[in-house]
């Protein structure tokens, strides 16, 4: 077992986001996380990467026990060295190029020298098909393209697990494909990945297992094929009838 999650639980004021989330993942799965706006998928990732404090919960990761409301710095700095993410937004930095982008993770966070690290950033950046883009800057570039250097940046890592937040969402229609088709690159090469994603067909044909979030809770989860083709949960078949048309 890569990765296991028991018992999360995370409160806004009144509002109970995460009301006690199991999930177990294994090294090469690709599990994708669906379900309506405000369930809970994001402050799920983000509770795993650290970017939130849940309220309680454990979190089993390469055999390392951390309590995910107790974390201390060290488990924090280790566990990302490990993990990577990739946001709604890219959050690239504006002031940095493309290769930069990539590169500095390498100097800062691994202590790579700067030659190595360039050309860690520059096969990354061939391997999402942008490298004669590696000195552009994020405002000359497509919102697309900005997104794979976002995968490139995270991949480039080696992690072990890549957490990934509605990566096609803030992008155009015609740009969405490129981007789940480096995604899918990723998961055919064995890439573990959990995918938070309103893109039902990737969910549905990449995805090792589905899990459907529904209010704060996983009210069902299994094989891509059993959640989309005999779902149990009455939640669950609402929802997919609702945008069938789209897997």
């Amino acid at each position: 077992m890569l990765l296991e999650l028991k018992n999360i639980k995370k409160q806004f004021k009144n509002n109970h986001v995460l009301k006690g989330i199991d999930l177990s993942v294994e090294k090469g799965e690709v599990i994708a996380i669906i379900g309506p706006s405000g369930s809970g998928k994001t402050t799920l990732l983000r509770n795993i990467n650290f970017l939130e404090t849940a309220d309680s919960g454990s979190m089993l990761f390469r055999e390392q026990q951390i309590d995910l409301a107790k974390p201390t710095k060290k488990q924090i700095l280790w566990a990302r060295r490990h993990m990577a993410m990739v946001f709604q937004n890219y959050n690239l930095f504006k002031n940095k190029t493309a290769l930069k982008n990539i590169s500095e993770g390498l100097v800062f966070g691994q202590n790579k020298s700067k030659t190595e690290a360039d050309e860690l950033a520059c096969q990354a950046l061939d391997q999402v098909g942008l490298l004669g883009k590696k000195d552009f800057y994020p405002s000359q570039l497509s919102g697309g393209q900005q997104q794979r250097i976002g995968i490139a940046r995270a991949t480039v890592l080696n992690p072990d697990i890549v957490l990934f937040d509605e990566p096609t969402s803030a992008l155009d229609p015609e740009l969405v494909g490129t981007v789940l088709h480096d995604m899918k690159t990723l998961a055919d090469k064995g890439q573990t990945m959990i995918v938070v994603t309103h893109q039902m067909s990737f969910a549905r044909n990449v995805a090792s297992r589905v899990a459907f979030f529904s209010d704060g809770e996983i009210l069902e989860e299994g094989r891509s094929d059993e959640i989309f083709d005999h779902p149990q949960h009455e939640r669950t078949q609402q929802f997919l009838s609702a945008i069938a048309e789209d897997y």
